[in-house]
């Protein structure tokens, strides 16, 4: 686990929108998407406003793409790449479950850090899983600094 940030990452927090990423170089944005093939609520409908071209993607994966754990890497402009992340199952709270899989996020952000050392690219995002997928927010944050930030990557979450 990592408890402090490795070669100068961290997680930074902006007031703004995370489809317009700041900074130089090559970002990721990543995002939560569901194994339901339900696209229509929340952060995608702003993707979806910006970059039609992610939106295509998800609607267009096979089955196997939109696994639980998978990643769908999008380029939507030469520096910008949507990161897909099938981290939720279904789309409703049932019960006292929520519907995102922390272990899935986690594989899903070991894939993203994986590309953000391929690409040397920055990742960025709102608080992705936090609001529809029913997460606590510090779970997530753990787990962004355990996959992300531990590979040296800057992380920057946006809030509007």
């Amino acid at each position: 686990m990592c408890e402090t940030p490795v070669k100068g990452a961290s997680i930074s927090y902006l007031k703004g929108d995370a489809t317009k990423p700041v900074g130089d170089g090559t970002k990721i944005i990543a995002h939560i998407t569901n194994d339901a093939r339900r696209w229509g609520a929340g952060f995608v409908i702003a993707l979806s406003h910006r970059w039609p071209k992610a939106e295509a993607a998800y609607r267009s994966g096979k089955d196997a793409d939109l696994r639980l754990g998978n990643v769908q890497f999008v380029e939507v402009e030469p520096d910008v790449v949507v990161a897909n992340m099938v981290a939720q199952h279904g789309t409703r709270t049932i019960g006292n479950t929520a519907p995102i899989r922390y272990e899935s996020l986690r594989d899903c952000l070991e894939k993203v850090a994986g590309k953000a050392v391929e690409l040397n690219a920055s990742v960025h995002g709102p608080r992705f899983g936090a609001g529809l997928s029913g997460g606590k927010w510090g779970a997530i944050e753990r787990i962004i600094l355990d996959t992300v930030v531990a590979n040296g990557i800057q992380v920057t979450i946006y809030d509007l």
